[in-house]
């Protein structure tokens, strides 16, 4: 029999850590995450545990984007009214 494949390590950061990664940081661990979950080499309760992070990552990366409209919205408008009429799609 095949032993499932499990990084404990990562399972046990805790989920205030995540607001400390980079967004790059949080989508490649969110990544792998998913990959990991998709193989179904996982026991239920590191599954679980995963899942949850996973969780706590897209949250973390959804807010880094909005920031990041935020911001790229008030470049576009600029200091003195309106630079342009660029929309900032988030996708």
């Amino acid at each position: 029999m095949v032993e499932p494949v499990t990084n404990s390590a990562s399972l046990k950061k805790p989920a205030a850590e995540v607001g400390s990664l980079s967004f790059e940081a949080a989508l490649g661990e969110l990544e792998g995450i998913v990959s990991r979950l998709e193989q179904g080499e996982v026991d239920l309760e590191d599954s679980i545990a995963l899942y949850e992070r996973g969780q706590a990552l897209k949250a973390h990366c959804e807010a880094k984007l909005k920031a990041a409209e935020g911001r790229l919205e008030k470049l576009v408008l600029g200091a003195n009214g309106p630079v342009g009429s660029e929309t900032v799609n988030a996708a």
